[in-house]
């Protein structure tokens, strides 16, 4: 059975660690995946010796990220979107409204971009109406964006 080694992370990475610690992984994991895509280095006497300043990089970096994560919430709060669809009899939708189509409708209607990975919708919205889907931009800042769906035509 294989042994773990240290590694240097030198990017957060989801479920791990982030930028700065030291942590074990299994020597593949490290040698097919972080070491690769330049997340980790080896722990060695001089990486370990950089861990400082790559805590003081990390800590600046997620302090712009969620700067940049408050100042796009405020734009997103303030700004709404309308989308139509064709519907049927007894106002049933044809087909329905995903998060693709969320996030092209921000983009086209008030040149707000924004990942639609990061939208919170468990199902596609499949009624008329107004709803509210959670954009969630940050690990502390959520926004409800609204979303009105009405009829074509």
């Amino acid at each position: 059975m294989a042994t773990s080694i240290k590694v240097v992370l030198q990017d957060d990475v989801e479920s791990l660690g982030g930028s700065g610690d030291v942590v074990k992984v299994r020597p593949g994991y490290a040698r097919n995946f972080l070491i690769p895509r330049g997340l980790a280095v080896p722990a060695t006497v001089a990486s370990l010796a950089r861990v400082g300043d790559l805590k003081r990089l990390a800590a600046q970096k997620a302090e712009r990220a969620l700067e940049e994560a408050k100042a796009l919430a405020i734009k997103l709060e303030a700004a709404s979107i309308k989308l139509e669809r064709a519907v049927g009899a007894e106002n049933k939708m044809y087909g329905s409204v995903t998060s693709k189509d969320i996030e092209e409708a921000y983009a086209a209607q008030h040149s707000l971009n924004f990942e639609r990975r990061k939208l919170v919708l468990p199902d596609p919205i499949k009624t008329l109406g107004l709803t509210e889907v959670p954009l969630k931009l940050h690990a502390d800042v959520v926004v409800q964006l609204r979303v009105e769906v009405v009829k074509q035509g």
